[in-house]
């Protein structure tokens, strides 16, 4: 067991060390979707996508799609689901968002987006693939938040730093606030 826990350890050393001083881009893409509710009634979902290259050369020819959001359900408000820059330098990042609205209730689950660009050395275009979104419950019943409940969450998270500031506050207090019994001491004189 050992022997093949060392085996697979250094196998993916060389293969990291060879991807790693290899001429060519390495392409990493992250992808967020976040709802906001409207009052019509709809909800808006919000993507960007982010897109480095990780890589030791220029990525050119860099294009992004996004088709996974159904125009039965979603209508495209602002910016596109693809676009395309010239290129991506080493070490550099791209950034593309869009706003989506959805009268449509349900759970929808969106797959990653396709980014394709071109190396010099190569012909033949490269893809590579972000990371998908969590489920998205569009329009769902969300219960109103309790304010004892919102409060019990800020405790349990904040709770040791709200009690070692107040204990602070406390201290500060009393050694900033003059002592009532030794005021009354020093303004008496002795004839």
């Amino acid at each position: 067991m050992a022997k093949t826990l060392i085996s697979v350890v250094v196998a993916l050393i060389l293969v990291s060390s060879t991807l790693g001083s290899s001429d060519v881009p390495f392409i990493v893409a992250h992808k967020k979707a976040s709802l906001t509710r409207l009052k019509s009634g709809a909800e808006r979902v919000s993507v960007s996508i982010d897109i480095y290259n990780q890589g030791s050369t220029t990525a050119y020819d860099v294009s992004l799609t996004d088709d996974s959001w159904s125009q039965d359900v979603f209508n495209i408000v602002s910016g596109n689901t693809s676009t395309s820059w010239e290129r991506l330098d080493a070490g550099g990042l791209l950034s593309h968002a869009f706003e989506l609205e959805s009268k449509v209730e349900g759970m929808f689950y969106g797959a990653p987006a396709v980014i394709t660009f071109r190396i010099p050395t190569t012909a033949a275009l490269q893809e590579a693939y972000s990371t998908p979104i969590l489920p998205l419950d569009i329009l769902a019943v969300r219960p109103p938040e309790k304010k004892f409940e919102w409060a019990k969450r800020l405790l349990a998270k904040y709770g040791s730093q709200i009690s070692v500031i107040s204990i602070v506050s406390v201290f500060v207090y009393l050694v900033a606030s003059p002592s009532k019994s030794g005021a009354g001491k020093g303004s008496k004189k002795k004839r």
